[in-house]
């Protein structure tokens, strides 16, 4: 098995994790404003993604986007990794490449402290990414504990570009937020993204 291969209860029960549902998750966060180079990509990209509807076109004219944004808005202290295979435990099948991944080090070369997991959900469906995503975000709680990073949650995103999922994982606590933020609403998906370097900074 890969990252890929996980549903979300195969990863819950084979980690026998505690699923704990919120519709409040993120609530209290503060929105952080879109640049205006961003807000006018998405307004010509996310239509022609939409239309194009592959999982590709998706990852390069929306959420790539998004993100490098939100290393903009940490002023490049934070890295993005696209793309890279993030195998940390073959016993366990936690084995694979990582749609994105950030990471709390400024270091582009190499991963050191990741953070969040970002999962393009499959046939523009945020639950057929779930279990992906979790499977990465075990996979990155496990790099950080072997590696002595003090980091006390990893998060995960499952997005089709246009939707946005986000979960938070503590030790075998696995928090979902029950609430779907569109891309219109992209001030607060930075804002959430953004609450998640600063929490684990």
């Amino acid at each position: 098995m890969a990252y890929s291969d996980f549903t979300l209860e195969a990863v819950v029960t084979t980690f026998q994790l505690e699923i704990v549902e919120s519709a409040a998750l993120f609530a209290e966060i503060e929105t952080v404003a879109p640049s205006a180079y961003l807000t006018t990509g998405l307004a010509k990209k996310a239509p022609l993604a939409t239309a194009i509807g592959t999982e590709k076109a998706r990852s390069e004219l929306i959420v790539a986007d998004v993100l490098v944004e939100l290393l903009d808005h940490f002023d490049r202290r934070i890295s993005l990794f696209s793309g890279i295979d993030f195998s940390i435990d073959a016993e366990n099948d936690l084995t694979g490449v990582c749609d994105f991944l950030i990471s709390l080090s400024p270091n582009q070369f190499y991963v050191e402290t990741p953070i969040i997991i970002l999962v393009e959900a499959k046939d523009a469906d945020l639950k057929l990414g779930m279990g992906q995503c979790v499977a990465e975000m075990l996979a990155a709680q496990r790099f950080n504990a072997e590696r002595g990073n003090d980091i006390p949650c990893v998060y995960g995103v499952s997005t089709t570009g246009v939707d946005w999922m986000f979960l938070k994982l503590e030790e075998k606590c696995l928090h979902i937020d029950m609430v779907t933020y569109a891309i219109e609403r992209c001030d607060r998906i930075l804002g959430i993204l953004s609450s998640m370097v600063a929490q684990t900074a």
